[in-house]
């Protein structure tokens, strides 16, 4: 698919999959470590700000990025993906025992998966935002523990990857598909059409 050039903050290789899954081929561009933003929640932030926030801060840290590498200037597509129980923000687990307790938490409940994209212009921000609600059936003890052991769930929000072997632990899912996996398609696309790096015929 033909598109002006763009940048993808995101360490993700989902995400870059997904863009190429849909055509799109943007640069990847990796963030200097002083640059790479802390996901930590701030004390009593809910889970839609909480997302939109960090979505919001990796796009500008990759136009940050391009400002101090001299890299040709472009705008820049970052994202972020958080699972929520209620208000409770699930990230990714620190270890296996970690992704135990939050999958034994999720076993049998209906949770929501948030994800935000952001496209930086210079310091302008364009933001759109996915919310899918996603059933676990019930989990055995067994299921959970061979699960966390297999090392899947320790790079992924929530502990659970939908398009990996947690596939089989999802009962129902209302939104996006790609949303859960880490990048919404639609409202991507939406987002580089409005920013002019994609022209598709609407219909009026």
């Amino acid at each position: 698919m033909p598109h002006a050039p763009f940048y993808l903050a995101s360490a993700s290789p989902r995400r870059l999959e997904l863009l190429r899954q849909a055509g799109f081929e943007p640069s990847l561009l990796r963030l200097a470590a002083g640059r790479v933003v802390d996901e930590t929640p701030l004390p009593g932030e809910p889970p839609l700000v909480y997302v939109k926030r960090l979505a919001h801060q990796k796009a500008l840290a990759g136009v940050a990025e391009l400002a101090a590498t001299g890299l040709a200037a472009a705008p820049v597509l970052g994202a972020d993906t958080t699972v929520a129980l209620g208000a409770e923000i699930f990230g990714k687990p620190a270890d296996a025992d970690e992704a135990v307790a939050m999958l034994s938490r999720l076993s049998g409940r209906e949770h929501q998966v948030l994800t935000a994209v952001a496209l930086a212009e210079g310091q302008r921000v364009d933001l759109r935002i996915s919310v899918s609600r996603v059933r676990f059936a019930h989990l055995d003890a067994a299921q959970v523990r061979a699960y966390a052991a297999s090392g899947e769930p320790l790079d992924k929000a929530g502990a659970y990857g939908i398009q990996g072997r947690a596939g089989c632990f999802v009962e129902r899912l209302e939104g996006s598909y790609s949303g859960v996996m880490g990048l919404p398609l639609f409202e991507t696309a939406d987002l580089l059409a409005q920013a002019g790096i994609v022209n598709w015929k609407r219909d009026a």
